[in-house]
């Protein structure tokens, strides 16, 4: 490993720590901040000093009760600072695209420093404005989702649902949810028919404006795993450490869905195209293959929530079910029903910002916000209750990470409109370079 791939190491999985994370455990119950370590490179000083695994054990700085001595020593042994700052340095020694994008991380991972130290009462509380613009490259502004909910309202007309009942559109979309319920106890085999089918559709839409290099990468090994009382609604790890005989990896991940989610069919099929293929599983898995051709930096195996890295995935993730067909638009999806899911299912990353934005940008009330989600946003009581609590209260990812999906979705899908789709597509897999939702403006600029 290399100065640069050392300060990264240290500083990802130091503040991963710090919140509570361990990049290690291959559940998305001890995982947090650091989405994967797929390198053969030994772990830094900051996973494996003394006091790591008790700050980890306690939760880190956002748990209830946090182990506050272990924390203290922990950063004793462990100068985080000193390795965000070292990553800027580099990163201006590089230069070009890849030292703008380092840059960039430095930027997320010393927000996450300075909210961590808010936590702990030893720093000023840390503007929403700077946690939504270090994450996303924007201002944080409320979501708009009047124009989905309209086409929702049509799309549902055209199928049967009546929207002008007592219960209005709320409950003509939860009419239709209940006729299209995911039974939970089926999940694995549903899921492995629908990974399946989008894994055919890339092959079809997405593989032949990739390099070649890429064609014999799997795409989609993963498993579904149903798993009880999640605080998440699902968990996509990505493990990436399993060899093949050959030294070269087998490209596993599992995806962990909660056996209490509420999902329609339609809104399954977004999920899977958005967690595994063409979304985040394939994503994982060819930067790892570039990573082994030494096509990308080290930066690329240690990858990271709450930075615009995670932006731009979030973006080709949502933009997934769409690259897969072929299309730029919802409405050019070959099925309604499916049309209805996406719309559906992007409704709620709208509710995510706007839960962000409510909570920590107007101070509302938690009440009201859930609110606000299931009537403005037409989301599942379940996912009203988990986006204006868990996740919206969150110190960390109530500001910096649910602003996210909204931006990149909005940006990818924009650049899939005006770029071919040759240049854009090869472009946000990696293979110009690791990209964030900022730089890649840099890396599909004309020449």
């Amino acid at each position: 490993m290399d100065a640069i791939g050392r300060l990264i190491a240290d500083a990802v999985l130091g503040i991963d720590t710090l919140w509570g994370g361990d990049v290690m455990c291959p559940s998305g119950t001890g995982r947090f901040i650091a989405d994967s370590w797929f390198s053969d490179e030994p772990l830094p000083l900051a996973y494996t000093a003394p006091e790591a695994a008790r700050v980890r054990t306690s939760g880190g700085v956002s748990a209830k009760n946090f182990d506050r001595q272990a924390v203290e020593e922990y950063l004793r042994e462990v100068d985080l600072p000193q390795a965000i700052a070292g990553i800027r340095e580099e990163a201006r020694n590089i230069g070009g695209v890849r030292g703008q994008y380092l840059q960039g991380l430095s930027l997320c991972l010393d927000t996450m420093w300075d909210l961590a130290m808010e936590v702990l009462g030893k720093g000023k509380p840390v503007p929403y404005a700077r946690c939504v613009e270090s994450s996303t490259g924007r201002p944080p502004e409320a979501s708009m989702p009047e124009a989905k909910r309209e086409r929702v309202a049509e799309l549902l007309g055209r199928a049967g649902y009546s929207i002008s009942g007592a219960a209005g559109l709320l409950g003509a979309v939860d009419a239709w949810r209940r006729d299209r319920v995911v039974p939970m106890a089926s999940v694995r085999a549903l899921g492995a028919a629908v990974i399946a089918h989008f894994d055919r559709l890339a092959a079809t839409n997405l593989l032949p404006y990739l390099p070649k290099d890429l064609l014999s990468i799997p795409r989609a090994n993963i498993e579904f795993l149903p798993i009880k009382d999640a605080w998440f609604s699902g968990s996509m790890n990505y493990l990436g450490r399993a060899r093949k005989a050959d030294g070269s990896p087998q490209y596993e991940a599992t995806y962990e869905i909660n056996a209490s989610l509420q999902i329609s069919v339609p809104e399954f099929e977004q999920l899977v195209s958005h967690e595994v293929v063409p979304g985040h599983v394939t994503t994982f898995a060819y930067l790892q293959d570039l990573y082994v051709r030494g096509k990308v930096g080290f930066e690329a195996t240690v990858l990271t929530m709450n930075t615009r890295a995670a932006t731009l995935f979030e973006g080709i993730a949502n933009n997934a079910i769409l690259i897969a067909h072929g299309v730029t638009e919802i409405e050019q999806l070959p099925d309604e029903d499916l049309q209805i899911g996406v719309l559906l299912a992007l409704l709620q990353d709208d509710a995510k910002n706007q839960s962000s934005y409510l909570i920590w940008g107007e101070g509302v009330q938690r009440d009201t916000v859930a609110a606000s989600l299931r009537r403005d946003f037409l989301v599942t009581e379940e996912r009203a209750d988990k986006l204006s609590g868990a996740w919206g209260q969150h110190p960390l990812l109530g500001r910096m990470y649910l602003p996210a999906y909204r931006t990149g979705t909005d940006r990818v899908a924009q650049l899939r409109r005006i770029h071919p789709a040759d240049r854009i597509l090869s472009a946000i897999y990696g293979c110009s370079g690791l990209a964030d939702i900022v730089t890649i403006d840099e890396i599909v600029k004309p020449e």
